[in-house]
């Protein structure tokens, strides 16, 4: 759920915007994020990484296309006209060898 409170700070998305307009993803950890990437939002699907905060921004039409698993494709269609901004545990650049151990090459819609 999004809030509006009277403090400021930059998109978290971005990071050149100010924005007042944002939520929190766990707690003590807010993400604020402008009007600018909420449209953005509409076109993309963005994920912030909540160990070292860095942003992936994908089309949302590329990343379904790409999809080989027919239930997550199924998935992803049915959010192609949401907004999604969905914060991730690790990514790849703060945890490379973690994040290739953690995930088996069938569960990313990879067949081997």
């Amino acid at each position: 759920m999004l809030d509006i409170n009277k403090t400021i700070d930059t998109c978290s998305i971005c990071r050149e915007e100010f924005t007042s307009i944002y939520v929190e993803a766990k707690p003590g950890y807010k993400i604020y994020v402008c009007d600018n990437c909420l449209e953005a939002a509409k076109f993309n699907f963005i994920w912030i990484c909540m160990n070292c905060g860095k942003v992936y921004i994908r089309p949302k039409s590329l990343v379904i296309k790409r999809i080989s698993s027919y239930e997550l494709k199924r998935a992803y269609v049915l959010c192609e006209d949401l907004q999604i901004i969905q914060g991730i545990d690790m990514c790849i650049a703060c945890d490379p060898a973690g994040m290739l151990s953690y995930m088996k090459p069938e569960d990313m819609g990879m067949e081997c």
